[in-house]
């Protein structure tokens, strides 16, 4: 069955680690027929959420006028969610979080979703990456029927490539033939 794959890169990098995985998880979609596409989100315009609860009021219309609206339409109308960031101080990007915020709005539209964990990090130990695994379930475990596929540990990768000589990306790029 063709599938609707949104990958989110919320890497900083351009070609940085994370954004390599993701490339290699698009390849693997692509290849199998699937619908994939990959949003770069330091390229898009996502303002930090306000808290000013007018979406709660407002039929899940967010008040900002921003790039979110279209990314969280994709993502209300994607099968297969990917969620990849880099690892900063054992948490994800600040690109990836102010996104997260912003789904406050359209969080409950997104449903039946299949979930899929992208992660890159210095640090060589997959058991030190939970923290960062979980900050991302936070997100995900408020989504209904959201199913957690897979996680991608793309560890001991410090500069930009690293993560090429890493078993991660034949691990990306299985995943995303797999769906």
């Amino acid at each position: 069955m063709k599938k609707n794959v949104i990958i989110l890169s919320s890497s900083p990098r351009k070609g940085g680690n994370s954004d390599i995985l993701c490339d290699q998880f698009l390849k693997g979609a692509q290849e199998t027929g699937h619908e994939a596409e990959k949003i770069f989100l330091k390229e898009k315009k996502i303002h930090y959420c306000t808290g000013c609860g007018l979406c709660m009021g407002n039929k899940g219309t967010c008040s900002q006028k921003d790039d979110m609206e279209e990314i969280a339409k994709k993502m209300t109308d994607a099968d297969v969610i990917v969620m990849a960031t880099p690892v900063y101080f054992y948490t994800m990007a600040a690109q990836m979080k102010t996104l997260i915020d912003r789904c406050c709005a359209y969080y409950t539209e997104m449903k039946n979703k299949e979930i899929y964990f992208i992660i890159t990090a210095a640090d060589k130990s997959i058991p030190d990456m939970q923290r960062t695994i979980e900050s991302l379930r936070g997100f995900t475990v408020c989504l209904d029927h959201a199913v957690e596929k897979g996680i991608i540990y793309g560890v001991g990768a410090w500069d930009k490539g690293d993560i090429k000589k890493t078993p991660a990306m034949q691990e990306a790029y299985d995943a995303g033939k797999n769906l």
